[in-house]
């Protein structure tokens, strides 16, 4: 799977554990703090109703997708560093 179909070894196994836990906790953390910017205020001020269920509702709505994505790019950026480089060939950014 890694290296030509070999098995990972156990760094490796290690490296990708921290990553997901990177990549969740980072995700939650940035979720809650775009949720407490967009929501915040009508959490804390005495917003009209209508203004109030609106930042609520778009905050609940945006920080998922900002977890999601936040989560896929931390991934998909260690996936593509993990990747060993191919001799003979020149890198696409050389």
């Amino acid at each position: 799977m890694y290296a030509y179909g070999g098995r990972r070894t156990k760094a490796q196994q290690d490296a990708a554990t921290v990553e997901i836990g990177y990549a969740l906790v980072s995700a939650t953390f940035a979720a809650a703090v775009l949720f407490g910017a967009v929501a915040g205020p009508a959490l804390l001020f005495d917003l009209p109703p209508l203004m109030s269920k609106a930042l609520l509702r778009l905050g609940m709505a945006v920080a998922p997708v900002l977890f999601v994505a936040r989560v896929v790019s931390v991934l998909v950026r260690f996936r593509q560093a993990a990747q060993p480089s191919q001799p003979g060939r020149t890198k696409p950014d050389s």
